[in-house]
């Protein structure tokens, strides 16, 4: 698990520099500056998601269980619904997709929380 936990870590942090540059170079004539400000949220949740991962993967070698296991797949479950959500929203314009986004932001929440379970178990 920790193996796949890194690469996705360093997967979405890949994606988080590449979302970054995209909306600072490629979007910030075409939107307005409200929905950039949501793009780059999104870009930066990613990232804090990916570093999640990382840690998740660390945590899974070093005390292996089920909070481990569990904040890894909550920082996947967590980054698409929350930086994915924005990102769509940005994208298409389509508001309701922002509803979506509460569940992603609680998700990384629990992720966090779930390694502070593991490390003090381990």
């Amino acid at each position: 698990m920790d193996r796949l936990f890194l690469a996705l870590g360093a997967a979405s942090a890949f994606i988080s520099v590449a979302a970054g540059a995209f909306g600072a170079h490629a979007l910030k004539a075409r939107l307005p500056p409200e929905l950039l400000v949501t793009f780059e949220t999104g870009a930066r949740y990613e990232m804090y998601g990916a570093f999640g991962l990382v840690a998740a993967a660390w945590v899974s070698s070093r005390w292996p269980g089920g909070a481990a296991s569990a904040a890894g797949w909550l920082f996947v479950a967590g980054t698409v619904l929350f930086s994915g959500s924005l990102y769509a929203l940005t994208l298409s314009g389509v508001r309701a997709l922002g509803a979506v986004t509460p569940f992603g932001g609680v998700a990384l929440l629990a992720g966090f929380a779930c390694l502070a379970v593991a490390a003090l178990r381990g």
